[in-house]
């Protein structure tokens, strides 16, 4: 080790987990020596990085896009962080390291999603309590002080991880500014005139006893039956005496209104205008023609019940039917069911069907299995309820949309086709209001009399209807003194959807009467990372806030991640045992190993996690360790570049360059599956393999310093944004400048490389490498020292220029470059059948045609791909051709992939 890096006093030697690294010191302890330890350089780095602000961001600027900002995920506080949590925070990560280093200030912040259920059924879970036991601040407090020290274990394995966030920009969804932004964001919709609040029928979750949205509920595969239920016919003289009708939820038959038929169902077209008696419950309906009907489903003949979906809504809206209430918030049947009443609705569907079969009017009952709306938190089969809610209009606006989606780049490109499928699908408004406790409030009141809403000003944001009066002491329609507060809160994704806007500060200033951003820069953001499952959710909510309210879009591309598998290619599911656990594989493995591991996926595709790709990381790590320590043995600090580099130097510089050019573009278009592969192939297989074996053989050489020196500077550079811990340990050892203190020093804030303009023949120094690589072998081979001469060396491949290199590295006393390839002799070494397919056509002919391949008795035509044998034309999917090349000559053969070399050695 050369004297710029010997040790210093032993007595401050870190321990292996670090812990006795000084924070106050001015440099810490660094060092090659030994092997590479992950579990002492790993904490020490992460407090660093914390402790001086290595990620801060700084940007004082007000002009637009002089920042590269990243509109981060906050995830809810009760989400463990599996593997796919992991990965997708990686490949932020990679984002934000890349950009740091090639454009300069990155804002890379962290938020939680700490309001709404996801936090309440937390908290109720861990305290074994139900909301409803508590009044509502104090069980709002539970649920903050839960949520704190969930987000405190979460943050810890996140800076884990290694992530470069810069922590003094971190946001919670309930803070107060946060509920200011939120707030404000509803009284600007509201004033714009796309917010309403209508008492209409609303999707209810039963188990969450609230209203949700379309995005909130997804289609789950249930067992049921369907029963074919027989209504009578009433009235004066009726078409027939009865007719059935399908239905897999006899539950409902209280709350039928109506019964419908398709204009077109010329079989039941007699019903139409007809009344008929619902049976157990014994009120009547009127039968109505209606084209909704789907005529190939059960009988063709469907019964209207308010509310069974979302058909019934439509029905009901269109034909101004009563309303009947059979269900409440609760899924429990209500008095109108009669002796059902007080039953779940799974308990009254069993009993019903029963009494139904007693009565005689149960005709048939069959098993099917059918999709089911649920509530994608709870997974609750949902409901539909009138009720009052507060809704944003969006269904006017789905070109707008859509133009916006298409106006960003999408990482992949097909995951925008997710994104137009949502919006071409929607069928309702965005339900913002939810009947829970946490979360934050709309900033409305109501006249007791009338109605009317009283809206917050904006400069008392944030306010709370609960306990903070109106901003009126008489209501401006009817002059009532008497308000009521709203107690809905907002659906989290409301507050979610604004995070570009949180980040970017924006707020109401009061003086100028308009809405500003206290850091401009950033808006709109450079990158949405986020999982393909949130597309309806986050994504697009995020644009339908920020698009309304900025009229721009939000970011300029969004990078979609697809979801880590099991090694079957399953998804990770803890019913069924395939999780693997983030916890677990850390204990394990160098975190760098595992953040090679998250850069080995194609962006966008589900993957199985499978341990080899990590053990693949570990082997790099040390590979990186052991050629660094090469390195810093044969090559000085600093060295100055030579006027004139050798052949072999040149050539591994420009391929270099390339190299440096061709992960820039990656890293660009966050292609770091590319990136890291191509990256890891030259460093390992070229840089390491080939030239280090060849540098230390010209340790002397002021060129070979030099490049040693430039390359593996730039080899660090590179691997910095995917392998944090062990090149900012590598750096601090080998390019830091001893005189300054480690909070003005780190690799992870140094310029990403750029091509130094180096010129070489690439193809030819490439088959000077493997003619070199392929003589070392032949010498190991035969156990022959490295340094020993080699009589005479023949190529034929391009190496116009590097003849020197080669005959200098590998210690050929004459290299002759071949005009001509030398006479090479192909012959077919096995022709391997296809037995499986050629059993069954050809029988017993099957041992004619190998007989005659044994014998030599075929010919292969390669033009057209066929095999004639035995009488037969055989096509080339059915036999696999070998060849085998053989030289008479003198001296010994070795192919390369572009070369061949012919060996002539007296040992």
């Amino acid at each position: 080790m050369s004297d710029r890096h010997t040790s210093r006093d032993a007595n401050h030697a870190p321990t292996a987990g670090g812990d006795n690294m000084s924070i106050d010191s001015p440099k810490q302890e660094v060092s090659l020596e030994g092997d590479y330890n992950p579990s002492g350089i790993e904490p020490k780095w992460q407090r660093r990085w914390v402790d001086v602000k290595t990620y801060a961001y700084e940007n004082e600027s007000s002009d637009s896009n002089t920042a590269y900002g990243i509109d981060t995920p906050p995830p809810t506080v009760s989400g463990d962080m599996h593997m796919g949590t992991l990965y997708g925070h990686l490949l932020q990560d990679f984002a934000a390291r890349f950009n740091r280093m090639a454009n300069g200030e990155v804002l890379f912040p962290f938020g939680y999603d700490d309001n709404g259920i996801a936090s309440e059924r937390l908290t109720e879970e861990e305290l074994g309590i139900r909301h409803q036991d508590y009044e509502r601040r104090e069980f709002q407090q539970l649920c903050r002080e839960v949520c704190a020290k969930y987000e405190e274990q979460f943050t810890e394995k996140m800076q884990s991880l290694g992530s470069s966030i810069d922590w003094d920009h971190t946001y919670k969804t309930i803070e107060p500014r946060v509920q200011r932004i939120s707030q404000l964001s509803f009284i600007d919709l509201y004033e714009k005139g796309r917010e309403y609040r209508k008492k209409a029928p609303a999707i209810w979750c039963p188990e969450c006893e609230t209203a949700i949205s379309q995005v909130e509920t997804e289609d789950d595969e249930r067992d049921s039956y369907f029963n074919d239920i027989a209504f009578e016919m009433r009235g004066e003289n009726p078409p027939r005496e009865e007719f059935v009708i399908s239905t897999t939820r006899p539950e409902l038959l209280p709350a039928c209104v109506s019964v419908f038929v398709h204009p077109d169902d010329e079989e039941n077209q007699d019903l139409v205008g007809e009344t008929a008696r619902v049976p157990i419950f014994g009120h009547e309906v009127p039968i109505i023609a209606d084209d909704r009907v789907d005529m190939e489903k059960g009988s063709g003949v469907v019964m209207c019940c308010t509310f069974g979906d979302q058909n019934d809504i439509e029905w009901y809206q269109v034909h101004d039917l009563p309303l009947r209430v059979a269900i409440d918030e609760t899924a429990t049947m209500t008095d109108l069911a009669d002796d059902y009443e007080g039953m779940s609705t799974e308990e009254a569907r069993e009993a019903i069907v029963e009494d139904l079969e007693d009565a005689g009017f149960l005709r048939d009952r069959r098993e099917i299995v059918h999709d089911v709306g649920v509530h994608e938190r709870c997974d609750t089969p949902v409901e539909y309820r009138v009720s009052k809610q507060w809704y944003v209009e969006i269904l006017d606006h789905k070109d707008e949309y859509l133009e916006a989606g298409e106006a960003m780049d999408w990482y992949p490109e097909k995951m925008f086709t997710r994104y137009q499928h949502w919006i071409e699908g929607l069928e309702w408004d965005w339900l913002i209001s939810r009947q829970r406790d946490s979360g934050i409030p709309f900033p409305v009141w109501y006249c007791g009399e009338c109605d009317h809403p009283i809206i917050a000003e904006k400069e008392d944001l944030p306010v709370d209807p609960l306990s903070d009066d109106p901003p009126l002491e008489r209501c401006p329609e009817c002059s009532s003194e008497e308000f009521e507060a709203e107690e809905d809160v907002f659906d989290t994704w409301a507050t979610s959807s604004l995070t570009p806007l949180i980040n970017a500060g924006w707020d109401w200033d009061e003086e100028a009467e308009e809405f500003t951003m206290a850091n401009p820069e950033l808006y709109p953001f450079d990158l949405r990372p986020q999982g393909h499952d949130i597309i309806s959710f986050w994504l697009f909510h995020t644009i339908v806030k920020c698009y309304e309210h900025t009229g721009e879009v939000p970011f300029d591309a969004t990078l979609i991640n697809g979801h880590v598998l099991d090694e079957n290619r399953e998804k990770m599911s803890k019913s069924r045992g395939n999780v693997v656990e983030p916890a677990e594989v850390l204990d394990e493995y160098p975190v760098d190993a595992v953040r090679f591991w998250a850069a080995s996926a194609a962006v966008g595709d589900d993957f199985p996690y499978q341990d080899q790709d990590i053990v693949a990381g570990e082997k790099l790590l040390r590979k990186l360790w052991n050629a660094s320590k090469l390195v810093d043995h044969l090559a000085p600090a600093d060295p100055e570049e030579p006027a004139d580099l050798e052949a072999i130097d040149r050539w591994l510089l420009a391929e270099l360059d390339d190299t440096v050019e061709t992960l820039t573009e990656h890293f660009e278009h966050y292609e770091f599956a590319k990136a890291r592969n191509h990256l890891r192939t030259f460093f390992w297989n070229t840089f390491c393999d080939d030239y280090l074996e060849i540098a230390k053989t010209r340790a002397d050489s002021a060129s070979t310093q030099y490049t040693l020196w430039a390359a593996h500077r730039t080899f660090l550079l590179l691997w910095a944004p995917i392998l944090p811990y062990a090149t900012e340990e590598i750096w601090q050892a080998m390019y830091s400048d001893d005189t300054a203190d480690f909070e003005e020093t780190s690799i992870h804030t140094e310029a990403w490389p750029v091509p130094q303009g180096h010129e070489a023949n690439l193809e030819a120094g490439e088959t000077a490498m493997e003619v070199i690589s392929s003589l070392r072998r032949y010498k190991s081979e035969r156990q022959l020292p490295l340094n020993a001469s080699l009589d005479s060396v023949a190529v034929y491949g391009p190496i116009e220029g590097f003849a020197d290199a080669i005959q200098d590295v590998s210690h050929v006393r004459n290299l002759e470059s071949l005009e001509e390839p030398p006479e090479i002799t192909t012959e077919v070494a096995s022709i391997d059948l296809d037995y499986a397919t050629l059993g069954p056509k050809y029988g017993a002919k099957v041992g004619e045609i190998d007989a005659a391949i044994d014998a030599g008795e075929y010919e292969i035509d390669d033009e057209e791909g066929v095999l004639r044998v035995a009488g037969e034309e055989l096509e080339a999917d059915l036999f696999d051709v070998k060849y085998e090349r053989t030289y008479s000559g003198d001296g010994e053969m070795i192919e390369t992939e572009s070369a061949v070399v012919i060996v002539h050695n007296e040992e």
